[in-house]
């Protein structure tokens, strides 16, 4: 949950709560893109009776860039309503729920899928069954299967999954709301703070409501492109998922509402921890109902953000180098770069994945990188270039990336001279340990096909985080 509650407003509406997106070229088939945005942050697994599901009346979207203009010119938009069918329980399900029809699931969701582009809408899909969150062995014996069975196949060779997966997102949220500590280090540089080894996975037995799809290339591009050559500019695509309500609620006396006018959007995400680490908080609401296209009035955060300021501050004599460049209130153009504007050609051999000159934050993906046969979870600066920020896959550890870049690692790609503090390429809060194998750092395995995100943890076993 790279952006769980990260403003005030959303904070109070987990269901359109935009915490991660993921863009990744799908290595089992990589003629094709996998586009993920995740809602409804921390979920226990025992959450019941009323067990998490997406919100009704909340309206689902991902966008893609493909000109550089930073607007949306591709949409896909998800829609949700719910069913009860035995309206005389209390229960989520009154027995085993073997199936997606089986008769003893009471509260049932189903999604409707739409493409829009060209100013064309196209309904690809309808009544698609979400599956049952997973409660336990008894109320669901085979998840799996269940799981399975709601992978849904849409026409143009397009793929659908809507519903509850395992937090693939890692890190010490504990430490790093502790005014910033960075474990294991931390305690070598701080007073009174006890030795810790490894960092603590604070997500890893929460689960998370996926809006997966899986669609051809060439459905994302300009004119329908092949993305084979990767300086070409059609090879890359910017990406942001939302989530907007209608603009008007009443509240009946007998319980219900009803909900009326334009929908407004209410939650973005794009890079992950942007609006978290970078937004000051009076800002945090008007961000999230932006678009990215406007994003040049909070450029001054990227070029000079708050945490970076703070590093040396809250380690004394740890970051001297990176200090040196907050003193003279050098601008970060590495980070303008890394969000707001992709990665030129020529700062990295071989590698771009910029879309525009337009301050934006979306995540920019070249789809004519293939995916790594052996990756590392630190992407780009592992030297992995499927990895984050090309993209982001969903072992990324981008809590990580994310910090050593604020920490300076990144700065070297505009001034060769600059070199980052030891402590800057130490930074670990986002590894369970500093393994980077990609399967060492969640409880449950990531998947290698779609949709990639494990198989949701079942509230009877309720694992301790």
């Amino acid at each position: 949950m790279s952006s769980h509650k990260e403003a005030p407003g959303i904070s109070n509406d987990p269901a359109a709560d935009n915490t991660d997106v993921y863009v990744f070229v799908s290595p089992d088939k990589p003629d094709t893109v996998t586009l993920i945005a995740n809602f409804v942050p921390l979920e226990g697994p025992d959450g019941g009776p009323n067990f998490f599901q997406f919100g009704d009346d909340v309206l689902y979207e991902i966008h893609i860039d493909n000109n550089g203009d930073a607007k949306s010119d591709i949409t896909y938009q998800f829609t949700f309503h719910t069913v009860n069918t035995i309206p005389n329980t209390f229960l989520y399900n009154t027995g085993p729920i073997e199936s997606l029809t089986s008769k003893n699931w009471n509260r049932r969701q189903f999604a409707s899928v739409t493409r829009v582009a060209g100013g064309q809408t196209t309904l690809l899909g309808s009544n698609l069954a979400c599956p049952p969150c997973n409660i336990g062995p008894r109320s669901t014996p085979n998840y799996v299967a269940l799981a399975n069975a709601a992978i849904h196949q849409l026409p143009g060779n397009r793929t659908v999954f809507t519903g509850q997966r395992a937090e693939g997102f890692y890190v010490d949220l504990g430490a790093i709301f502790d005014l910033g500590v960075l474990r294991p280090f931390a305690s070598a540089h701080l007073i009174n703070m006890p030795q810790t080894s490894k960092g603590i996975n604070s997500t890893k037995a929460k689960n998370i409501h996926t809006i997966a799809i899986q669609v051809p290339k060439t459905d994302l591009t300009l004119g329908g492109y092949d993305p084979v050559d990767g300086t070409d500019a059609r090879s890359t695509i910017g990406v942001y998922a939302s989530a907007s309500r209608q603009k008007a609620r009443k509240y009946n006396t007998d319980g219900t509402m009803d909900n009326a006018g334009p929908y407004v959007q209410i939650s973005r995400l794009a890079n992950p921890l942007f609006n978290e680490v970078l937004i000051p908080i009076p800002l945090k609401d008007k961000w999230n109902s932006q678009a990215p296209a406007g994003d040049g009035q909070f450029a001054q955060f990227v070029k000079n953000p708050e945490l970076s300021n703070l590093l040396p501050v809250l380690y004394p004599g740890v970051f001297p180098n990176l200090a040196k460049l907050d003193a003279a209130k050098t601008e970060r153009k590495d980070l303008e770069a890394i969000l707001l504007t992709g990665i030129p050609a020529g700062i990295i051999a071989g590698f771009q994945n910029n879309t525009t000159t337009v301050p934006a934050d979306l995540l920019r993906l070249n789809m004519a990188v293939p995916p790594t046969a052996k990756p590392s979870n630190l992407g780009l600066i592992g030297m992995d270039p499927a990895g984050f920020p090309n993209g982001r896959r969903v072992f990324d550890d981008v809590t990580t990336i994310e910090l050593r870049a604020l920490a300076g690692v990144t700065y070297p790609l505009i001034d060769k001279n600059y070199k980052p503090d030891a402590a800057a390429g130490a930074i670990t809060p986002g590894l369970a340990s500093t393994n980077t194998d990609v399967n060492a750092t969640n409880t449950v395995n990531y998947l290698c096909n779609f949709p990639y995100l494990g198989t949701p943890h079942g509230g009877y076993f309720n694992p301790p985080s």
